[in-house]
């Protein structure tokens, strides 16, 4: 076993023993101090975990271990992942803390999770030895995704090139994706047809995944002419130009400050017969925002209401961003309005940009009523809402 894993080992046997010497804290007085007698679900556990992760100041490093230990998290389910990941976020200073954690999920069948967590903290040689001690297609594939949210293309490729024949792992669609996620992320995207040819020739079946990464790199280096070839290898290996194919392009267009071409591209779309979902509004939006032009994004905003579509918070959270810096308050509130019933809130900064623009147009009842909504529901921002306030003309 290699010598991270032995380490990890060691001190959770470490921690086994000084737990055995004095009571340990039952979950409700860590999670629930006003109540600890009180029974907590799996699902309420990971929520309250969630609520003290996110607390301001954050926890100390042993506290957010105890946190997730008495949260039992497991990678299992989606919320407590997301507990996983928000805890990593807060322990990338603490890289030992760190280790203690990613030893609660450090099996076998959970090895790739704790591979993620080690990338998620820039802690690659890590990822690495827990690969090491559980080889398979799956740890191969999570140490590649560990290299690529740490930023480390350059071990992507070394791993990728190595691994697979030093260990005994077969690489599959994923393995595949995934460096060429990498190539598109580190401008070197011009290495996938290579590795294309070789994934072909060893008879793994790329999927509408592999091109749309390989699509997103060549966009992102402004190679036009490959994107087309991509295009058409895509079909001719059975992956037609699906609607979520459509929105990586259209997405990658609004980038580059061609939201007028992306909209082109989804009037094509609509005459081969498939319908633009919210993403695709949302990233033309985005697009035309960034752009400032505010007229098309509103024109789009409408048409995408009247064809029943609702988007996430983020969409809308943007819009009202991009409205207030435009000058247009009266459609930010608008905008707002829409939403408020949902429980959707932008930050505090868009907010605060919205109420002092419909103050500055005369319209202070409105600016005072948001006030006093954001008061009511964060307490916590009660006094930088007050002196939002004092500040308003008199």
């Amino acid at each position: 076993m290699a010598a991270a894993v032995r380490l990890l080992l060691r001190r959770r046997l470490s921690t086994a023993a000084a737990a055995a010497t004095a009571p340990p804290p039952t979950p409700g007085s860590i999670l629930n101090p006003s109540s600890p007698s009180t029974p907590l679900t799996s699902q309420q556990k990971t929520r309250l975990a969630i609520s003290l992760l996110k607390s301001s100041p954050p926890p100390p490093p042993d506290q957010i271990l105890s946190i997730c230990r008495a949260a039992a998290l497991s990678p299992e389910t989606h919320i407590d992942r997301v507990a996983f990941s928000l805890a990593v976020s807060k322990l990338k200073s603490a890289p030992d803390t760190l280790r203690d954690l990613a030893s609660t999920v450090l099996t076998p069948n959970h090895a790739p999770y704790a591979i993620v967590l080690f990338g998620q903290a820039g802690l690659l040689s890590d990822a690495i030895s827990t690969f090491h001690s559980s080889p398979s297609t799956r740890s191969l594939n999570a140490l590649l995704f560990a290299c690529i949210i740490s930023g480390n293309h350059a071990e992507a490729a070394r791993i990728f090139q190595t691994f697979p024949d030093a260990h005994g792992v077969k690489p599959d669609t994923d393995t595949f994706n995934n460096i060429i996620k990498s190539f598109a992320e580190s401008g070197t995207i011009r290495s996938f047809y290579s590795v294309f040819d070789e994934m072909c020739k060893k008879g793994v079946k790329p999927n509408a995944t592999t091109f749309t990464n390989a699509i997103t790199g060549f966009y992102k280096e402004e190679r036009f002419d490959d994107v087309e070839k991509v295009i058409e290898l895509m079909k001719k290996h059975g992956c037609g130009e699906s609607l979520p194919v459509y929105n990586v392009r259209v997405h990658c267009l609004c980038k580059l400050g061609r939201s007028g071409e992306a909209k082109a591209l989804v009037n094509e779309m609509l005459k081969k017969g498939t319908k633009p979902s919210w993403v695709t509004y949302g990233h033309l939006i985005h697009g035309f925002c960034r752009e400032g032009d505010l007229d098309e994004a509103k024109r789009l905003y409408k048409e995408m209401g009247k064809k029943g579509l609702e988007g996430n918070c983020s969409l809308y959270f943007s819009l009202i961003y991009f409205l207030c810096k435009g000058g247009d308050f009266d459609t930010a509130l608008e905008v707002y309005n829409e939403i408020a019933p949902k429980n959707w809130v932008p930050c505090f900064s868009t907010m605060k940009m919205l109420v002092n623009g419909l103050a500055g147009t005369s319209r202070m009842d409105e600016a005072k009523g948001i006030i006093e909504k954001m008061k009511e529901k964060f307490p916590a921002k009660a006094d930088s809402w007050k002196e939002v306030e004092e500040a308003l003309p008199q």
